[in-house]
């Protein structure tokens, strides 16, 4: 009897040992594998538009400040331009847009990519490290469609460089912002619906928006985009949305056996025209815009759960932000509603100033990031692919993300392997530069750059040449100390000359750039 119990708590021993390592096993590869990734990207929203980040909000992101409130806030994040198209290459490129041809503006739906043919994407950086990737919404960096405007398009042909072209496996959107047309569906490298119709921007449907709704016309015209008879500009969110959750429902089976996705999801929202879903409008205490807003988070609110119900979210990382701060229409909301879209940082979309590109710039990843973190040091869009980069083990090579610095430490509360003293750049519509490096704002320019007044000022003999602020203790860019510290104005001067002419911010071997037409930045000597 005594030797039977004896064997018996043996075998015990030995199941609940084997047991034990196979749970430790299955644990360990858990903690080692790879995090989807979704990219959240919002279009003109400001810093004031998340509840999280302005408690005084006209509207409520219950969704949005979920990914705040379940992860890490970065208070001094921001776009690297303050239009749309750079922004955009730049989150996807991690290299400054202004390295390239595009020194100003934005681009049009239609032309030839802003990507150049070979660079490293964010997808194709993961594609390469095993994962599904995956893009649906606006694109607007440009993709080449058979034939010109009105004159005989072939729209059964496939169009050329769009995301698929670069490292994406999957694409579901649409070309560009609405009121640069070709209003249509696109998948992977074709057109869905035939753009055949034309419209324009009808300012008499919706109150202090335009809107690019049915009917349309046969015939072209001044001012007339192409649109598809089947487009309605106030369906496009739940669309998206719908594919999003789509292929995250798709994804997951992979993703659990070990071969992650990631997914790019940049809305056409809160960018005119707010064509809110019916099902949203009059919701909110902010008018159109804040219907708007609020569709826009539930649409986000239906990306969470779709993670939430396939058991994803505590290893999905989730960045959410915008590509650049809100519409001039933020001095509207202002006055009528007393919602303050960019806080009290000085302009908007568009402007050199804090408000056109200070955005909400959100991580949230559970298996990783503490709730309720924040940094407060700036960071840039630009930064996203290094940071992923380092997350997967991926090796960037010297010529590419020339301007992204890993911000994996900062996510694990490891500041002392983060480079506090880097500097990042500003660029405004008119295509003028700022650079920041730590308290210190330096812009290139007297004005705005964009869209508030004045935009540019001609300096006059024994006049500050440029702009020097203290974020840190004037946020709002009230006070010019241009002629107080020469000597800051003297450092940063030469710092932003040096990442010009070395084709890069981060350590590495200088990289080729377009030098041409480039008169914006005057002060360099070649």
């Amino acid at each position: 009897m005594k030797i039977y119990k004896l064997l018996l708590g043996i075998c015990l021993i030995i199941v609940v040992g084997t047991n034990t390592s196979c749970a430790n096993n299955n644990k360990e590869t858990v903690s080692s594998q790879k995090p989807n990734i979704v990219i959240i990207y919002t279009d003109d929203q400001g810093y004031g538009d998340v509840s999280a980040l302005n408690p005084n909000a006209k509207f409520k992101t219950p969704n949005i400040d979920k990914i705040a409130n379940e992860g890490l806030v970065f208070t001094d994040g921001h776009s690297s331009d303050a239009v749309c198209s750079p922004s955009r290459y730049t989150l996807l490129t991690g290299r400054y847009s202004w390295r390239t041809s595009l020194k100003k503006g934005v681009l049009l739906a239609d032309g030839p990519c802003l990507i150049e043919k070979d660079r490293m994407t964010i997808a194709s950086m993961l594609k390469e490290k095993g994962y599904n990737t995956a893009m649906v919404g606006k694109w607007h960096l440009q993709m080449q469609f058979e034939g010109e405007k009105g004159k005989g398009r072939n729209w059964s042909l496939p169009f050329r460089e769009g995301p698929v072209e670069h490292g994406f496996d999957y694409y579901f959107g649409i070309a560009a912002s609405m009121n640069f047309g070709i209003l249509t569906y696109l998948e992977n490298d074709r057109v869905l619906d035939p753009p055949v119709l034309y419209t324009k921007k009808k300012m008499d449907v919706t109150p202090r928006t335009y809107r690019m709704t049915p009917p349309y016309k046969k015939e072209i015209a001044k001012g007339h985009v192409e649109v598809a008879p089947s487009f309605n500009d106030e369906l496009v969110l739940e669309t998206l949305a719908e594919k999003a959750v789509a292929y995250i429902n798709k994804s997951a089976q992979e993703a659990q056996k070990g071969k992650p996705f990631f997914l790019y999801l940049p809305l056409t929202s809160p960018h005119l025209p707010h064509c809110t879903h019916p099902d949203f409008q009059g919701r909110s205490n902010c008018g159109n815009y804040g219907d708007f807003m609020e569709e826009t988070d539930y649409r986000v609110g239906q990306v969470l759960d779709a993670l939430q119900k396939n058991g994803l979210e505590e290893n999905t990382l989730v960045i959410f932000s915008s590509d650049n701060g809100a519409e001039s229409n933020y001095v509207y909301q202002r006055d009528t509603f007393q919602h303050f879209s960019c806080m009290n940082f000085k302009g908007g979309k568009r402007d050199i100033y804090e408000g056109g590109h200070r955005v909400p710039f959100l991580m949230r990843w559970p298996k990783v990031i503490k709730a309720g973190s924040q940094v407060h040091m700036p960071v840039c869009q630009s930064d996203y692919l290094a940071t992923i980069a380092d997350i997967v083990g991926a090796v960037i090579p010297d010529n590419a993300a020339e301007d992204s610095y890993s911000l994996y430490p900062l996510m694990k509360h490891n500041d002392k392997d983060y480079n506090a003293n880097r500097a990042v750049i500003h660029h405004s519509f008119t295509g003028h530069l700022a650079i920041r490096q730590g308290k210190w704002k330096l812009n290139m320019l007297r004005g705005s750059g964009g869209s508030l007044e004045p935009k540019l000022i001609e300096p006059k003999p024994g006049e500050a040449l440029y702009e020097l602020y203290d974020i840190e203790n004037d946020p709002g860019e009230t006070t010019n100390l241009y002629f107080q510290y020469p000597d800051v104005v003297k450092k940063l001067k030469q710092r932003i000359t040096e990442i010009i002419k070395e084709g890069r911010s981060t350590e590495g071997e200088p990289q080729q750039f377009v030098k041409e037409n480039w008169s914006q930045i005057n002060w360099v000597k070649w």
